[in-house]
């Protein structure tokens, strides 16, 4: 217990000794450190890059076995619903290519912006708590001159170097605090990418392997038609 209550007492005296940018900095850090981990848990429940299936789907599909394709992906898997969209649509021809296409679009845009929710954030936090750090150091190493310099020829250097050793305290949290969380927001950003790059080439292959294989267009017939006329 005597342990515990001296790292405290220590915590809190640095606190203090720091002033209020110190202050600004913990609660940044609270904010930052709840954001991380909701993230954290948003990707570990959805595992957006979790798509085993995509490769036999895909092979069914290349195949022509377009409602058997569909019906091996697992639709509450991030990729897998969209391109359940995809699949069925085309194969049942319930709406125009050019048409689904727009809707996939839309519907992979938002399911993306639910994914890259709350790393702005992140990127905000990463970037502007080494300069309140600096701003922190800047403030006490002015009141440490200015210390000086209401002493005069009198000064304690204990008193100088401990003034200035409080103002650094400002920076070197920042940099803690910037450091994990833009490790943090680069991964999942990444990770981010990685599942937009994955949908885009699985909704490619899905719509150039059906148009490749489907017969012409029924428009083309009814335009050669009038034109035979």
């Amino acid at each position: 217990m005597n342990g515990a209550d001296g790292a405290l007492a220590r915590a809190a005296a640095l606190l203090e000794a720091g002033g209020p940018v110190v202050w600004l900095l913990l609660a940044i850090s609270v904010g930052a450190l709840s954001v991380v981990l909701l993230k954290a848990w948003q990707f570990l429940r959805l595992r957006p890059e979790r798509n085993e299936e995509l490769p036999g789907a895909l092979s069914a599909w290349r195949q022509g076995q377009h409602d058997q394709a569909w019906r091996m992906l697992k639709a509450e898997r991030f990729t897998s619903e969209i391109l359940v969209l995809a699949m069925r649509q085309l194969a049942h021809g319930a709406m125009a290519p050019a048409t689904l296409r727009e809707e996939i679009e839309r519907v992979a845009a938002a399911k993306l912006s639910r994914l890259r929710a709350q790393l702005p954030t992140l990127e905000v936090i990463g970037t502007l708590t080494p300069l309140l750090g600096l701003l922190g150091t800047v403030l006490g190493m002015i009141a440490a001159f200015r210390a000086m310099e209401a002493a005069g020829s009198q000064v304690d250097p204990a008193t100088l170097s401990g003034g200035i050793w409080q103002a650094l305290l400002t920076t070197a949290m920042g940099l803690a605090i910037a450091i994990p969380v833009m490790a943090a927001y680069n991964w999942m950003d990444r990770k981010t990418q990685r599942v937009a790059e994955q949908i885009n080439d699985a909704v490619t292959q899905v719509f150039t392997l059906y148009e490749n294989r489907r017969p012409p267009d029924s428009a083309d017939s009814s335009a050669a038609e009038t034109h035979a006329a």
